[in-house]
């Protein structure tokens, strides 16, 4: 969201070390400190990860069984047209 605002000489000087420590830029900064300020923090968002174990079937070879796969369907629609 784009807004503006007008900064007290203090909170500016507050943004403008943020920016210099931290090296951010004025957006970065500004919501770096509403957010101490308020006491809300980003979720980063993470993608849960299971462990599967080993293939069970050996996928090697998948784009051949596919094309195969497609191949085998194909024949089975164009015979029962007839």
């Amino acid at each position: 969201m784009r807004t503006t605002i007008t900064l007290d000489p203090d909170t500016d000087a507050a943004v403008r070390r943020l920016m210099r420590e931290r090296g951010y830029t004025f957006k970065q900064a500004v919501n770096a400190a509403i957010r101490a300020g308020t006491g809300t923090r980003r979720r980063k968002f993470r993608t849960p990860t299971a462990n599967l174990g080993p293939a069970r079937v050996p996928v090697d070879h998948a784009l051949r069984l596919a094309s195969e796969l497609e191949d085998e369907e194909l024949v089975r629609k164009l015979a029962a047209r007839k």
